[in-house]
């Protein structure tokens, strides 16, 4: 019985080494990251100073502007056109008339929201 116990301990005793050396490569591991990401750290530019920092414009802060858009029309083109050529760099434009557009009365408002519609 003595050898059974022996043999049990000595198994768990290369456990325990094979688990403390799992612990050391872990830890290494670890403090090398930090070292490194220090390093990285030192490397980055500082933070700008208060002087650095953006200002408002003179005239204070730029308020919302509100306008209705309307999209450009399309180019008609036999060839296959890429993204900057099919505006002309611009996606819309201001629109002639800048009345808000409303829904009809009676209408749901959009689409799903349980009301009866208009037909």
């Amino acid at each position: 019985m003595n050898e059974a116990l022996e043999e049990i301990a000595a198994g768990s005793g290369l456990l325990g080494i094979g688990l403390a050396v799992v612990a050391v490569v872990v830890v290494a591991l670890l403090v090398g990251l930090f070292w490194f990401g220090a390093r990285k750290r030192r490397e980055m530019p500082p933070p700008p100073r208060p002087e650095e920092q953006p200002r408002l414009p003179e005239g204070g802060p730029v308020g919302e502007v509100r306008e209705a858009r309307e999209p450009n029309e399309m180019p008609r083109s036999d060839t296959r056109l890429l993204p900057h050529e099919v505006n002309g760099g611009g996606g819309s434009r201001t629109s002639d008339s800048q009345e808000r557009p409303r829904w009809d009365e009676g209408g749901s408002g959009s689409f799903g929201s349980g009301g009866p519609g208009h037909g």
